[in-house]
């Protein structure tokens, strides 16, 4: 096994890392990781640290999981891959039949790809398709939330509102309306969460009632906009936003990249407002963080639409793996997880031992709106100093854990492997890494 400086060295050399300057590793080394299990991520000189993100929010079930490796050492020797354009194949049935009984049945549809920002482009993709081929072609404009965070490709982008992801390339990407955030740190004197939902979804009816014609959907991140940072906000808004795009004849998607698969505290956050979008993105924990998958589901009503002789009333995209039988078998393994552990039961009790232990940290006179919801905690630092999420960073992993602050929001998002004494190690050292930097 090459030593760590070696694969520092070469990595620097040959790779050019994601949503990196590259620059500032002259001074902020790179963490060179040659293996993990469960909640540790492990260099090769054994230093070990506990995955307090989930390796970018996918993680569920723990690192080298033995129930996901079973499932796809069995794939591995049956079917590695078949294009799904004329063929299919098990996996990807049988995973669309479980995901579509999940939502009841109400999202019967699965359209497979690779990532969450190609799930947001299919689904746009899909909405404008629908109102064409309904001879509705006036309908081609979207909504997004204020600070909303969809993906970073181009039609991605263009519903994303978080500047240093979408300023670089407005040039490339098409002009969108926002609504007002429900976001619940918007509250003012004597406002609930609720008060601002209510507040922030009559400002989507205005905007509404005077643009619906030339509206084909509203995309909205469910009770918790993540990339933005971690903005919280009440079921409600979701309950009156399902009530205004049926009113207004304008699609409701519910991306849940991040935020579905048992991570809101229900296993689609949606269910939390109860309510059904028609078109929900999945990515990210789908496949228990294992291999890039990602689905998008939607109705009879949308597919119908597309049912047709004609090729070009077909939904027209592609790429080579989709449905791809490895990652729709670490998937269905990931749903056998939930099913046999019964885990958002488990998670519910997770999160309120985590919660207590993170009292002390919830006391810091400098941290503000402390915030949870299922298996997500982010607070607000105030008056951060310079460079606050590199330096908390470089703290928290002299400390042994891995913690990646947005600006001054610092989040938790653990696997759900995460027990009592991993959860006093990750509170106690947290606290350490926070009073270190302030």
């Amino acid at each position: 096994m090459p030593s760590g400086d070696s694969l520092l060295a070469r990595s620097l050399a040959a790779v050019w890392h994601p949503c990196t300057q590259m620059k500032h590793h002259e001074a902020l080394p790179l963490v060179p990781i040659a293996r993990g299990e469960g909640l540790w991520l492990y260099d090769p000189e054994g230093r070990r640290y506990l995955d307090a993100v989930s390796s970018w929010w996918v993680n569920l079930f723990g690192h080298c999981n033995p129930r996901i490796n079973a499932a796809l050492r069995d794939q591995l020797d049956t079917l590695e891959h078949v294009m799904l354009a004329g063929f299919t194949h098990e996996p990807a049935v049988q995973l669309s039949e479980r995901l579509s009984a999940l939502t009841g049945h109400a999202l019967g549809h699965c359209f497979y790809a690779s990532d969450g920002a190609s799930a947001t482009e299919i689904a746009l993709k899909m909405s404008h398709h629908y109102w064409r081929n309904s001879g509705r072609v006036e309908k081609t404009g979207f909504l997004c939330l204020e600070g909303s965070y969809h993906g970073e490709t181009l039609g991605a982008l263009s519903v994303t509102d978080v500047a240093i992801f979408r300023d670089a390339y407005a040039s490339l990407s098409r002009d969108v309306r926002t609504v007002p955030s429900p976001d619940a740190r918007r509250a003012g004197s004597g406002e609930t969460a609720v008060d601002v939902a209510r507040r922030a979804a009559a400002g989507l009816e205005r905007t509404l009632a005077e643009h619906h014609g030339e509206i084909a959907a509203l995309i909205v991140e469910p009770l918790i906009q993540c990339a933005t940072g971690f903005a919280m906000h009440d079921p409600e808004y979701l309950h009156l936003a399902r009530q205004l795009c049926d009113r207004y004849e304008v699609h409701l998607i519910c991306d849940e990249i991040a935020v579905g698969f048992g991570r809101s505290g229900t296993f689609f956050a949606h269910e939390q407002a109860g309510i059904r979008p028609d078109f929900l993105c999945l990515s990210k924990g789908i496949s228990g963080g294992y291999l890039p998958l990602s689905v998008v589901m939607t109705t009879d009503r949308v597919y119908a639409a597309f049912y047709d002789d004609a090729t070009t009333r077909g939904f027209l995209h592609s790429h080579s793996y989709t449905g791809n039988p490895l990652a729709c078998r670490a998937a269905l393994a990931t749903l056998d997880i939930f099913a046999q552990d019964d885990v958002i039961a488990a998670n519910r009790r997770r999160a309120e031992s985590f919660t207590a232990l993170l009292a002390p940290l919830r006391g810091h006179p400098r941290v503000s709106h402390f915030r949870q919801r299922g298996m997500i905690w982010a607070f607000d630092v105030v008056d951060a100093p310079a460079d606050f999420s590199r330096r908390l960073f470089s703290a928290a992993l002299e400390r042994e854990v891995l913690l990646r602050p947005i600006g001054n929001v610092v989040y938790f998002m653990p696997p759900y492997v995460l027990e009592e004494a991993d959860a006093a190690f990750l509170a106690e050292r947290s606290l350490a890494a926070l009073g270190a930097v302030l």
